[in-house]
């Protein structure tokens, strides 16, 4: 063995200590005294032995020397551990255990020496096992005095690697323990601590040794304790640990800190619940920056989800109403978005600076509560003005923001008159950020933020991102100013090109609604038109130019002039449509921009009730039948009746082609209702066209109080969720000739003597109507036109006078081509008859009528003329 001290010489073999309880031993250097007994050995009372704990992790062996080195006593331990059973060495010296290595035996003895001298030794060494290897064991020599006074050698061995491990572990717990950066506690089954760490006390702001024996609710302030405690006992009763729970520090430590706690039940080797341990970490620092981090992660939420609200709108009092809604209660209990009126009418902005005269409208607000001062202070819609030495005064002027915190310094910027200010004051408002609206370097209002109660005041971070929020929100108000100016300027457009006046012709009467578009500058090329025509005969047009905004409009009204042109030389619907259709080119927007457009055109003529339709690429009409036939009254109520979708050959939009225009004629009952529409009234994203038809058609086959009130019920019916497009509607009831105009009629044959008759038929018929004063006039532009038809044609030739308004004059005849007016010279016999009509009738003209044409003039009635001078 190795140990401390020289070799001391052999002693003399003691005799063996005398047996029995008679002679207690003591330790040396002490008096012998018997075991304590009493309270203190029954403390803790004996019971079986527990497996798992530490003494079956390190086995100590015992074994009893004399001085002269002769085992005394060797106990099972020893056996286990060594090999070698107490029969075979109890008597025997220790020197003949060691027989094999003289040198060990040397410092065995000197081990011996050394432990007589000083009362014990400690060292390591390696023994035979029985078996033969060496095991490496740590032995502790202790001197023991028998009352007798004669020494005996206790001798505790133990596995040395054993050893090892427990004092690596303890010395690993120390270390944790004492120098860890966490606070370390141990608890017991009661919760009470039995050790915490210096940096535990530390961070508790109490003292190590004041926790011992005392509960968390004991130690830390009621708030803190009672959320740490739950967690102790939930630890404690399940054996679920808890890891990394972030709690608010107790006011004993630093203020406004934050702790990471995490508890995990103790148990022994054999299973016992021993406590609970835990480990405290100061996370302030780390919990800040999450919060930070994650203030900023809402703070962009807020700007993408501002920005995903306003992104489609066009409107500055929405965009308005969303910005000052998005800051409240985010950002701020209180705001007001402040625009200039020329923002909000899409005017053009002011290039000099803004005074106290600046129009300026309060357009959104919010507030996170309600109240009399908030009404006061944030009222939608109030014109507000500011004294130009004012806070919102100098941000207006410079686009500077400011920051104002405290209520004197809120009096001070603003008017103390004021009721707003004083309201504010009343709500006890404390900070506020007043930022300007910006857009395109040019101040357009500003965003005003008001924080009150006990809400901390805004700072300069604050401040940098309503910065960011409204000028996110300037440009989108900019956009919706311009959208306002471009929309207001093509509306402007396409009301002036569409009719002003709508006329109420003889027999139809019309109602009729236009309807812009609803998004972006989306006013369209749809458009209608009511046009008189010879006859008592009116022309109906809705027509739909592809495209929107300012030169759709305007393609519009070239594509209107035209029909109205083209109507004016009363030329059939097909015909119109195809004259129209070769004027493409010249309506086009451009050169590089095709004309493409749809159109239908209907004629009707009261006198005969018929309806003549024809469309290109167009929405087919509907035509309501009445359901008791009888004379239209004007402005009366409709009774409903049955409606159809008008069968048309459909014909290819204006400007395609390839397709040839064709007309249909129809003979419709007095008080039929005709509908013409645009797509926009009809169409939707998910259902057919033929939907839409339906749902106007069973709308104009209910009664209703008028024709305007039809055409209120039929734009009710509108898809919520249809294209944003423009729509025209035209409705138009279908009646006979004005009221008290008389119509008569012949057919005469195309030979000489028709011309005689005609003459003597219309002045019969004028004659009989009170009118005979016309007769000399009529009957020679009569004889005039019939004598044409007869020199040309070989059919049957139609004659049919009209007294209504004024007198109308028609006669057909079977062949298409239209008469020539010519100037004859003062030598011809003929080619005045043409000239004749065009001086003394008030307008005359022709127009195509089945295979033929028909010639017409008007004459005005007695005292017509005088009236009208």
């Amino acid at each position: 063995m190795r140990g401390p001290g020289p070799a001391a010489e052999r002693p003399a073999p003691p005799a063996r200590p005398p047996a029995g309880p008679s002679a207690p031993v003591s330790m040396r250097g002490g008096p012998a005294a018997p075991f304590p007994r009493g309270a203190a050995a029954e403390a803790e009372p004996v019971g079986e032995h527990t497996r798992g704990s530490l003494f079956d992790m390190v086995k100590v062996a015992i074994a009893m020397l004399d001085a002269a080195g002769r085992v005394v006593l060797w106990s099972p331990a020893a056996e286990d551990l060594l090999g070698w059973p107490s029969e075979l060495l109890v008597g025997r010296g220790i020197d003949e255990l060691l027989a094999d290595d003289q040198r060990l035996v040397a410092r065995a003895r000197e081990a011996i020496a050394a432990a007589l001298r000083t009362g014990s030794w400690l060292g390591l060494t390696g023994l035979r096992h029985r078996r033969g290897p060496r095991v490496r064991v740590q032995v502790r020599i202790s001197v023991l005095v028998d009352g007798h006074g004669t020494p005996f050698l206790l001798v505790a061995l133990a596995e040395a690697g054993t050893v090892r491990a427990v004092e690596r572990d303890l010395a690993v717990r120390d270390a944790l323990f004492e120098q860890s950066a966490l606070g370390i506690a141990v608890l017991d089954t009661e919760l009470r601590y039995t050790a915490v760490n210096q940096t535990l006390a530390e961070m508790n702001g109490v003292p190590a040794a004041a926790h011992v024996g005392r509960t968390t609710g004991e130690t830390l302030p009621d708030r803190a304790a009672d959320e740490i405690s739950v967690i102790q006992r939930q630890v404690l009763a399940t054996g679920e640990p808890v890891i990394d729970v972030t709690l608010t520090a107790p006011v004993t430590a630093r203020p406004g800190g934050y702790r990471s706690i995490s508890y995990g039940r103790l148990t022994d080797r054999a299973g016992r619940v021993l406590g609970i341990s835990g480990t405290v970490m100061d996370v302030t620092e780390r919990y800040r920056a999450v919060a930070k981090v994650e203030h900023a992660r809402r703070r962009l939420a807020l700007l993408n989800e501002f920005g995903s609200r306003i992104g489609d709108l066009l409107d500055a009092g929405r965009i308005a109403q969303e910005l000052a809604g998005a800051a409240v209660p985010r950002l701020a209990d209180f705001a007001a978005v402040i625009l200039l009126q020329a923002v909000a009418h899409g005017d053009d902005l002011l290039g000099h600076g803004h005074d106290r005269h600046t129009a300026l409208l309060q357009l959104g607000v919010a507030a996170a509560r309600d109240g009399a001062d908030v009404e006061v202070m944030l009222r939608r819609g109030a014109r507000v003005s500011f004294a130009e030495e004012s806070c919102y005064g100098r941000v207006l002027r410079t686009g500077v923001p400011e920051l104002l915190s405290g209520a004197e310094e809120l009096a001070q910027a603003a008017d103390p008159g004021d009721p707003r200010t004083r309201a504010a004051l009343a709500l006890g408002v404390h900070s506020v950020l007043v930022v300007p609206l910006r857009a395109r370097g040019i101040v357009i209002g500003l965003l005003v933020l008001s924080r009150a109660g006990r809400r901390e005041a805004f700072d300069r971070d604050d401040l940098a991102f309503s910065v960011e929020l409204a000028d996110r929100a300037g440009s989108s108000l900019d956009n919706a100013r311009l959208y306002v100016r471009e929309r207001t300027a093509a509306l402007t457009l396409q009301r002036t090109l569409l009719p002003q006046q709508v006329p109420q012709p003889t027999g139809v009467e019309v109602a009729y609604r236009y309807v812009p578009g609803s998004s972006g500058t989306e006013v369209g090329g749809d458009w209608f038109d009511v046009i008189p025509l010879p006859g008592d005969r009116t022309a109906l047009v809705v027509g739909d130019v592809m495209g929107h905004g300012l030169r759709a409009a305007a393609t519009m009204g070239r594509l209107r002039t035209a029909v109205r042109v083209l109507a004016g030389l009363d030329l059939p619907p097909a015909v119109l449509l195809r004259h129209v259709h070769e004027l493409a080119d010249d309506l086009a927007q451009g050169p590089d921009e095709a004309l493409l457009a749809t159109c239908v055109y209907a004629v009707y003529d009261p006198a005969a009730g018929l309806l003549t339709v024809a469309k290109a690429g167009h929405i087919p009409p509907v035509l309501v039948s009445p359901s008791r036939p009888g004379p239209a009254r004007t402005g009366g109520p409709l009774p409903g009746g049955q409606g159809q979708v008008l069968e048309l050959p459909s014909g290819a939009p204006l400007g395609v082609g390839g397709v040839p225009f064709e007309a249909v004629e129809l003979q419709v009952p007095e008080g039929s209702v005709l509908a013409l529409c645009t797509d926009g009234l009809v169409e939707s994203r998910d259902k057919d066209l033929d939907v839409g038809l339906g749902r106007l058609q069973a709308v104009l086959e209910k009664p209703h109080p008028s024709l305007q009130h039809a055409c209120e019920a039929v734009l009710d019916t509108m898809e919520q969720g249809r294209e944003p497009d423009d729509v025209a509607l035209l409705l138009a009831r279908l009646g006979r000739g004005a009221e008290g105009a008389q119509v008569v009629g012949w057919t005469l044959p195309a030979e000489p003597a028709a011309v005689s008759r005609a003459r003597r038929l219309v002045r019969g018929a004028l004659r009989e109507w009170g009118v005979a004063e016309l007769g000399d006039t009529a009957e020679l532009l009569v004889s005039e036109l019939v004598t044409n038809a007869v020199r040309y044609a070989s059919a049957p030739i139609g004659v049919r006078l009209t007294l209504g308004g004024v007198l109308l004059v028609e006669v057909s005849d079977p062949l298409p081509d239209p008469p020539r007016e010519r100037h004859a010279a003062d030598g011809d016999e003929g080619g005045r008859g043409l000239e004749l009509v065009h001086r003394l009738a008030l307008r005359w003209g022709s127009r195509a009528e089945g295979m033929g044409k028909v010639v017409w003039f008007e004459q005005e009635l007695p005292g017509k003329e005088a009236d009208r001078e």
